[in-house]
């Protein structure tokens, strides 16, 4: 009988101790994953600055790539064609700055698919920092 006591108490122990060791993982996987929030908070930061320094790559967080073509996804299929969404685009980047309009010379829908390709290319790459950075048309 005392053999069977020992042997259950060897067994209780066992199973508090594996409770111990994933309570301290679970900790462990928390703190990490918040480690890694304040390291994305802290890339995103960086990528709000102008960089006129240097021309490094470009990486986004997974979360910010998936959600920016989604929403680009989204705008183009409210449009009712590509060229509709590129007007949109110019209009918007000229009401916002009139100033600018005049340093385009080419015509307003040649310049709007432009935009709209450009900013096409940019969003559809930008889950790959390489291509990105020496991204051409």
């Amino acid at each position: 009988m005392g053999e069977e006591v020992q042997e259950e108490t060897e067994l209780v122990e066992e199973e508090e101790l594996e409770q111990e060791e994933e309570a301290q993982e679970g900790q462990e996987e928390a703190a990490e994953e918040e480690g890694g929030d304040a390291d994305q908070a802290a890339v995103v930061a960086k990528l709000k600055e102008v960089q006129d320094k240097e021309f490094v790559e470009v990486r986004l967080p997974a979360d910010v790539v998936a959600e920016a073509q989604q929403v680009w996804t989204a705008f183009i299929n409210s449009s009712s064609s590509r060229e509709a969404a590129g007007e949109a685009i110019y209009a918007a980047l000229f009401d916002s700055a009139p100033s600018l309009q005049s340093l385009f010379k080419t015509a307003r829908s040649v310049m709007a698919m432009r935009f709209m390709n450009g900013l096409n290319s940019i969003i559809s790459a930008a889950a790959s920092p390489s291509p990105l950075k020496v991204h051409q048309q």
